[in-house]
């Protein structure tokens, strides 16, 4: 679905199986190590840990688990980001541009780019799924969606691109949004459907076409990044310390609407990371206000009040004890 050419980092279509890429640049694979003089083998190094991050637009990896993925990229483990749409029918959100009378057209590319670099900031590999941005319809009721956005395909349809993709990267752990997609916006609503129906179509045998091996993902999670209690306790600190506080208004606003409620699972601390995530965030300059929300909590009392990022667990194929500290608990 993703025809045209893909950025540096990004993962092609015929990405080999369990993740691996060939040689840039026409290099050839490493030789093996000889033996030692002992004639012993050298320890085989163990295979990396593969996590798929599945998010709705570009900029949403960047404000959802951003600097757990870095902290994973880190320890080592191989980070795909699938981005389901290229966020086309973006408004653009960051008043420093907003005067740019010609970035509307531009942004596809402006998008994708601003993509490049948020995945270099972080670490991560990233692959474009090829849909459509759906838009934030706006009214009541809503107008319809256009005919060729992404949560008008249904999600049977959607997701098998998707679950192509986890045949072939083979990931330990998912991660999306849950059922309520973090927010009303009809993609990310959708990117929850097309996620599990990708994780079910995934692991059927007689849904796999030839060619490609069915694969049940391990470990699969919602992401929490926006907690009522995660905003309640920098809203507080922040009022403590005599500083202005941009969680008022948004916790006003969270009161009185309906919250799918479900508690975390698992807790990552992350706070090493916070200047790669701020670094992704950045990147998305269209979307990014820099003297905005974002970065609006400093980032010492951040550390200290709350250096976690929340997940919850939705499915395991091993065992587990709650909480949890890594999303890779029971696979290492």
């Amino acid at each position: 679905m993703n025809g045209d050419a893909l950025p540096q980092g990004a993962v092609p279509d015929s990405a080999t199986p369990n993740g691996a890429q060939p040689p840039a640049d026409g290099a050839q694979p490493p030789t093996p190590s000889a033996p030692t003089s002992q004639g012993a083998q050298p320890e085989p190094t163990p295979p990396a840990l593969r996590l798929l991050a599945v998010h709705a637009h570009p900029d949403d990896e960047s404000s959802k688990g951003a600097a757990t993925m870095a902290k994973y990229v880190a320890e080592g483990v191989d980070v795909l980001v699938a981005t389901l749409t290229g966020g086309e029918r973006g408004d653009i959100l960051n008043p420093h541009l907003q005067d740019d009378p010609d970035l509307p057209a531009r942004m596809p590319e402006v998008r994708r780019a601003e993509m490049a670099a948020a995945a270099e900031a972080l670490g991560v590999r990233y692959q474009f799924m090829g849909f459509v941005d759906s838009g934030f319809p706006q009214g009541d009721p809503p107008p319809p969606l256009p005919e060729d956005a992404f949560a008008a395909i249904p999600a049977a349809v959607a997701a098998e691109p998707l679950a192509a993709l986890i045949r072939t990267f083979r990931p330990h752990v998912v991660t999306t949004y849950d059922p309520s997609g973090g927010y009303p916006h009809p993609d990310h609503v959708h990117t929850h459907a097309v996620t599990v129906e990708a994780i079910e179509q995934a692991a059927d045998a007689e849904r796999t076409p030839p060619g490609q091996r069915a694969y049940a993902v391990p470990k699969v999670y919602y992401d929490h990044g926006f907690s009522r209690e995660r905003s309640m306790r920098l809203h507080e600190a922040l009022v403590e310390r005599g500083l202005d506080s941009p969680f008022e208004q948004w916790l006003e606003r969270d009161a009185t609407r309906k919250r799918r409620l479900a508690d975390p699972t698992t807790r990552i601390d992350v706070a090493d990371y916070f200047d790669q995530r701020d670094a992704a965030l950045r990147a998305h300059a269209s979307q990014i206000d820099p003297d905005g929300f974002f970065f609006a909590v400093p980032r010492e009392v951040e550390r200290i009040v709350w250096p976690w990022e929340e997940f919850e667990l939705a499915h395991s194929t091993v065992p587990v004890e709650t909480p949890e500290t890594d999303l890779f608990a029971g696979l290492r």
